[in-house]
């Protein structure tokens, strides 16, 4: 069995894929348009984020059985054609989920004690006590919506603050455990005081977070996400915390990543967050640390191995 990689992973894939019989072609300079030139043959194929996969690249007659997505998302695949050709999507959420559990609870309370603002304060030698004064978590409802791998990760950090956590999920049933209790919409907008988004990039969630959404919170939330930026349209968040609506902000990811591209609009929302100390912008780091680049590989090479065993 063969498998082609397009994209830069990290060396422990090739000793896994090794321990499971698996023959690889390493080519991570390799040009979306080699790619159609190569691909047929191999039986496997392993990105990371910059190829998109699809009709396009890989024709009617593809020879894989499987898409490997070395991450958690697979929004750079088109499912119905892959579904349609029966090759099988294989992705690693599992492999980050303690990273982004652990950036999400760091990064909430960094904000509820301004540790970012009290930081470039003191720096510039301004000691403002009582104008740093914070919030403890205990005691808060902190809303949750997608309880796959990431929200119940979250959830698990969260359980020893003393904290009321809530998750919502429209695809599961019965998901409720010890660290959260299953909740309607309804109960996250009357309660929440903080919401986490934890839901994948498609077509029912791009632009779901916007200003009529914001508005059905009835009190003054915290917004993390570390899930996609589409989800959350920039000007929609940027007017969300001018008006308030939204007191502070952790945003991980952003509408359009490609700072150097902003539209018009993109821009001046950007300008608005850049200038909040109530924001915390970073650069799609929240899955991102040495331990969960070997835990994506190991995750998706067992993945690999069982589906092997079933072909």
């Amino acid at each position: 069995m063969r498998c082609l990689i397009v994209d830069t992973m990290h060396e422990s894939i090739f000793s896994l894929l090794q321990e499971i019989q698996w023959e690889y072609d390493y080519q991570p300079t390799i040009t979306r348009d080699e790619i159609k030139t190569i691909h047929r043959g191999y039986d496997g194929l392993i990105i990371r984020s910059k190829t998109h996969v699809d009709r396009d690249l890989l024709g009617e007659n593809p020879t894989f059985k499987f898409i490997a997505r070395a991450g958690a998302g697979i929004d750079n695949l088109d499912v119905s054609y892959l579904q349609e050709k029966r090759i099988a999507i294989l992705h690693a959420s599992e492999g980050n989920r303690d990273a982004v559990a652990e950036y999400a609870l760091g990064a909430l309370l960094s904000v509820m004690r301004h540790i970012p603002r009290a930081n470039a304060e003191v720096r510039e030698k301004v000691w403002l006590r009582e104008e740093n004064r914070g919030e403890e978590i205990m005691g808060k409802t902190v809303g949750i919506i997608g309880y796959g791998n990431m929200g119940s990760s979250f959830a698990r950090r969260l359980s020893g603050f003393g904290c009321n956590v809530l998750a919502y999920d429209k695809y599961k049933t019965d998901y409720a455990d010890a660290f959260c209790k299953a909740a309607s919409m309804d109960d996250l907008f009357r309660e929440s005081d903080v919401l986490s988004l934890h839901i994948p990039l498609t077509a029912e969630t791009r632009g779901m977070v916007n200003t009529s959404f914001l508005n059905r919170f009835q009190k003054s939330i915290i917004l993390i996400n570390t899930a996609r930026g589409e989800i959350l349209p920039l000007h929609e968040i940027a007017s969300a915390v001018e008006s308030k609506k939204v007191r502070a902000a952790v945003l991980d990811v952003l509408e359009n990543e490609k700072l150097h591209t902003l539209s018009e609009q993109q821009a001046q929302a950007f300008y608005v967050l850049k200038q909040k100390s109530n924001v915390i912008l970073t650069p799609h780091i929240a899955g991102w640390t040495f331990e969960s680049h070997v835990k994506i590989n190991v995750a998706l090479v067992d993945k690999i191995k069982a589906l092997s065993l079933a072909l």
